[in-house]
């Protein structure tokens, strides 16, 4: 019981999180790399990512590719959170601390759901 409570709640999350990308897409559009194109469309792609990936990690039958989902997903964004924190100057309300923080971090989300790539719902 208490791991299905820990692992919806991971899910949920990231359904938040990618709902907020809809909510909030001036500060998605602010952090996006400039090499990378498409700026807009790639903010509601990855919204729309984490929603669907948060949804099915809390549906115990799909734990397993939502793992896998949410660390392809984990590694793409990455680039984001280093061009953020090796230029932290454009992004001053913002904590320097706190941009190099999330790079540790998302090691563990990545670790957190291999966890669940691997071992599925159980």
């Amino acid at each position: 019981m208490r791991r299905d409570v820990v692992r919806v709640g991971y899910g949920l999350f990231y359904v938040a999180a990618g709902l907020n990308h809809f909510v909030n897409p001036e500060f998605y559009l602010a952090i996006m790399p400039p090499y990378l194109p498409w700026h807009g469309p790639l903010v509601f792609l990855s919204g729309a990512a984490e929603v669907a990936l948060g949804a099915l990690l809390c549906i115990p039958r799909t734990t397993r590719l939502a793992g896998w989902g949410l660390i392809v997903m984990l590694l793409a964004i990455f680039p984001a959170n280093l061009h953020m924190a090796l230029h932290a100057e454009q992004f001053p309300q913002l904590p320097s601390i706190a941009l190099w923080l999330r790079l540790p971090i998302q090691a563990i989300l990545i670790a957190w759901a291999y966890h669940y790539a691997r071992r599925g719902a159980r």
